[in-house]
C-alpha cells in the first residue's frame, strides 16, 4: 500500500541515509545574475546540505526549487542569506502537508483537509475531518497529538491513524458504523513551531515558540495553557519552567485555535490526547484529586481500550486519574474538554515506559500505532453507543 511507503520514508532510512521527519521544507530561490547562478550552483552541489533539486540551476529570471531537509534548514537559510540570494518558501512542511493533502484527494466523499488557525511563527494548523454527511455538524470526535513537540511518536501515531481511518472505512464494521453516526476530526502536529524547533535544533524541546516579555526564554507549555484551573498545581509561573502555564489562558495562539473551533462546532463528544512517553490511559482529572462525576465510566471505558491495545503484542497500560496516576496537572487539554461538557475525554502516553523515552526507535512506531488504533477504536465504540 502507499501509504505504508510513505510512512516508512516518513519515520525510517530514505536511499539517501537520512532518517526522514515532518520539518522538511520546499524554498524556490530566484537568481537574478550569473553570479548568483553560480552561487546557487555551489549551493545545491554541496554534499553538506543533502538538498534535493527539483529544478536545476540554468539561467537567471528562472527560479530554482529546492527540497531543504529540516536539519539544514538553518544552514542554508544563512548561506542565502550571506550570498545576498533572495528566496521563498513555498511549501512549509513537505511531509505532513503532502499526506494530509494526499489523504484528502484518494478519499474526497470522506476526508478533508481544514485549516483552523496557525501557529505564532504563522505555520498554518491543519485539520483532517472524516465525515460521511457533508454540510451536517454532527456528533464528533477530536483526535489531538504533538501539543508537546518532542514527543514525536504521537505525531507519528496521528498520520498512520489518519490513513488506517480511510483505509478502513467500509471494511472494518467499527470504523464504519462510528462514521455513519459521527465525524471525527485529527490535528495531528498541535505545536507546529515547537515540532520544527525540536527537528532543527534542540531534539528535546517541549513547548511553543511564542516570545515571553521580560524574559529571554521562549515558549509555553501548551498542555498549561488551557483554561482549566489555569495555574494551579503542576504549572509553573517561570517562562523559563518546562511547564510554564503562560500569561494567561489561551494565550497560545495554537491553543486559541482548537478551543474557537470546538466551542463554535459545538457538538462534540469526545476529547483524545496523544502522548508520551509511559504507556498511561488517563483521564479527569488533572488539577485535583476530587473524583469526576463521570470516573467510574471513564475508568470502565478506559481499561477495556488498555486490554484491547495489549491483545496486540501484550504492551501493559496503567489507568487512572490523571492527578493520581501520574502526576498532578493544571490546564490541561482533557480537562478543560471534560469541564466544557465532552465526557470523553482521555490522554494516552504512548511507549515505551522509558528504557528510550522521547527517542523511541522507528522500528517499534508501527507497532506502537497498530496497538494505539485499537485502544482508540475502542473508545470510539462506546462513545457511538453512548451519545449524550
Amino acid at each position: 500500500m502507499r501509504w505504508i511507503l510513505f510512512f516508512g520514508a516518513l519515520i525510517g532510512t530514505s536511499i539517501c541515509g537520512r532518517e526522514k521527519f515532518f520539518g522538511d521544507q520546499v524554498f524556490r530561490i530566484n537568481a537574478r545574475n550569473g553570479d548568483e547562478i553560480s552561487k546557487l550552483s555551489q549551493l545545491v552541489n554541496s554534499d553538506n546540505f543533502k538538498l534535493n533539486v527539483w529544478q536545476s540551476p540554468s539561467t537567471f529570471g528562472r527560479p530554482v526549487d529546492v527540497l531543504v531537509p529540516s536539519v539544514s534548514l538553518q544552514l542554508v537559510k544563512s548561506f542565502l542569506a550571506s550570498q545576498g540570494l533572495n528566496y521563498s518558501v513555498t511549501i512549509e512542511d513537505l511531509q505532513i502537508y503532502r499526506e494530509m493533502d494526499s489523504i484528502a484527494a484518494d478519499f474526497p466523499d470522506l476526508a478533508s483537509r481544514v485549516r483552523i488557525g496557525h501557529s505564532f511563527e504563522n505555520r498554518p494548523l491543519y485539520v483532517l475531518k472524516f465525515s460521511t454527511r457533508e454540510g451536517e455538524r454532527r456528533p464528533a470526535i477530536w483526535l489531538n497529538a504533538g501539543i508537546h513537540s518532542r514527543e514525536w511518536i504521537s505525531q507519528a501515531t496521528a498520520i498512520w491513524t489518519a490513513r488506517k481511518i480511510v483505509s478502513d472505512y467500509q471494511k472494518d464494521p467499527a470504523i464504519t458504523s462510528i462514521l455513519e453516526r459521527m465525524d471525527i476530526f485529527l490535528l495531528p502536529v498541535a505545536n507546529p513551531d515547537g515540532y520544527v524547533y525540536a527537528q532543527t535544533k534542540n531534539r528535546f524541546w517541549r513547548k511553543t515558540r511564542s516570545l515571553n516579555p521580560g524574559s529571554p526564554c521562549i515558549g509555553t507549555d501548551a498542555n498549561r495553557n488551557w483554561n482549566a484551573s489555569f495555574a494551579g498545581k503542576g504549572a509553573s509561573d517561570n517562562p523559563c519552567s518546562e511547564v510554564y502555564h503562560g500569561p494567561h489562558p489561551n494565550s497560545e495562539v495554537e491553543v486559541k485555535s482548537v478551543v474557537d473551533f470546538i466551542q463554535k462546532h459545538g457538538n462534540f463528544k469526545c476529547f483524545i490526547d496523544l502522548h508520551s512517553y509511559s504507556q498511561l490511559l488517563l483521564y479527569p482529572y488533572g488539577y485535583m484529586v476530587k473524583k469526576a462525576p463521570d470516573a467510574d465510566e471513564l475508568d470502565v471505558v478506559a481499561k477495556r481500550a488498555a486490554k484491547t491495545l495489549a491483545s496486540l503484542s501484550g504492551t501493559e497500560y496503567q489507568v487512572g486519574p490523571t492527578a493520581t496516576t501520574i502526576y498532578p496537572a493544571s490546564g490541561s487539554s482533557p480537562d478543560w474538554a471534560y469541564d466544557n461538557g465532552i465526557k470523553y475525554a482521555f490522554t494516552f502516553e504512548l511507549r515505551d515506559t522509558g528504557h528510550y523515552g522521547f527517542l523511541l526507535p522507528a522500528s517499534q512506531i508501527i507497532p506502537t500505532a497498530e496497538e494505539t488504533w485499537l485502544g482508540l477504536r475502542t473508545i470510539m465504540e462506546h462513545v457511538r453507543d453512548h451519545l449524550y
